[in-house]
């Protein structure tokens, strides 16, 4: 069961950037095609970049909300949480869902920076990212360094300054970087390249596990149905991404080149691991002396060193939490978005752990992410 003394960990939530984010940092040049908000004749609140719409808040700014009224449609900042975009606020909503600290996600960018990849003008792109870095190390981790952990974005459409934004972000105090899960799906080089090894290299050296959050490579592929009237189809089949990120990493060279390289599938959620890594070895045993593999370490060997699972709720993977390794197993709670449960998280957290050993239940509430983000408890 859930102990009494357990801090909860969270490490999937998102940060809903206020409107100040990047005028208050970008240089003088930037100013007028750099992000701001700008609020339409309805009352909606809009990201404007390089001059057009480029996104609004929608499903990424429910909670406390019903179900019954979650939905695509745009939302202004006076129809969410204050702690979806203030800090303080943010610290009293997890002092009252019971979460102790937590990892976010950018929102404007897209998990991983996809917004910004699609820029006309890449270099404001990168000084962009630059900026919501600033931002969440000097603004929002620094209002609160024990309950924020501080995740990077990285400018990974010119690998050398992604490399470099690591270096320079995990100096300041980073403590992870977020990237797409599945970037040959993104019209980029996939993970059997060496396309990538830079910013592997960095993320080696300077200690940061890279999370790989669903949907950063794209959505899945769903019916045209289900793609324009239907997006229930989509959400349930976003752990696809994270599953195919799996099969991807354990069966490249990734791991190989750079044994320091952890990996997290944010919110890829955990009941679909036994399965996948059984099938993973039962291929590898068949086909390995023919195909461009490594053929002497399993795949499940590389995955219990290196790749880490997070759930929000999933009695099957916490069932079969042994077979997945107890060590690689984490907890997310996905404030502000639709599958968060605030404010009764650690309630449900709970109940779902009744049966859990305490000392299994800590870990995967816990010390996994302290150890796997270098974020040691300090009261």
């Amino acid at each position: 069961m859930l102990p009494a003394n357990a801090q909860i960990v969270s490490v999937d939530d998102h940060v809903i950037e206020h409107p100040r984010v990047w005028l208050d940092r970008m240089p003088a040049k930037y100013q007028d095609v750099c992000p701001r908000i700008e609020r339409a004749e309805d009352g909606n609140d809009w990201w404007i970049y390089e001059g057009r719409r480029a996104g609004n808040f929608a499903l990424n700014a429910v909670a406390g909300k019903s179900p019954k009224d979650f939905g695509l449609d745009p939302r202004s900042y006076d129809d969410m949480l204050p702690g979806c975009y203030r800090i303080a606020d943010r610290i009293r909503d997890m002092d009252e869902e019971g979460i102790h600290a937590q990892l976010c996600f950018p929102n404007f960018a897209g998990f991983a920076g996809s917004v910004l990849a699609a820029s006309q003008d890449l270099a404001l792109a990168t000084e962009t990212v630059r900026a919501y870095n600033d931002f969440i190390l000097d603004e929002w981790c620094a209002a609160a360094p024990d309950r924020q952990i501080p995740l990077m974005m990285v400018p990974y459409w010119d690998v050398e300054a992604a490399a470099a934004e690591i270096r320079r972000t995990a100096a300041l105090g980073a403590r992870s970087i977020t990237f797409p899960e599945l970037p040959d799906r993104l019209g980029l080089p996939s993970w059997h390249t060496t396309h990538w090894d830079p910013v592997l290299a960095a993320a080696s050296e300077t200690g940061l596990p890279i999370c790989l959050h669903f949907g950063s490579g794209g959505s899945p592929q769903c019916s045209p149905e289900a793609a324009t009237t239907n997006f229930t189809v989509a959400i349930s089949l976003f752990a696809l991404n994270s599953m195919s990120a799996t099969s991807e990493l354990l069966l490249s060279p990734v791991f190989h080149r750079f044994p320091q390289i952890k990996i997290a599938l944010s919110e890829g959620g955990i009941g679909w691991m036994p399965y996948m890594l059984e099938r993973i070895d039962y291929v590898w045993e068949r086909h390995r002396w023919y195909n461009d593999v490594n053929t002497e370490v399993r795949p499940s060997e590389l995955f219990r060193d290196h790749i880490y699972g997070c759930f929000i709720v999933d009695e099957a993977g916490i069932e079969a939490r042994h077979r997945i390794g107890v060590d690689n197993i984490m907890f997310e709670s996905d404030y502000p978005h639709s599958d968060s449960n605030w404010p009764n998280t650690r309630k449900l957290l709970a109940e779902a752990l009744i049966n859990v050993p305490d000392d299994e239940a800590l870990r995967m509430v816990e010390t996994n992410a302290r150890t796997l983000y270098n974020f040691p408890r300090t009261s």
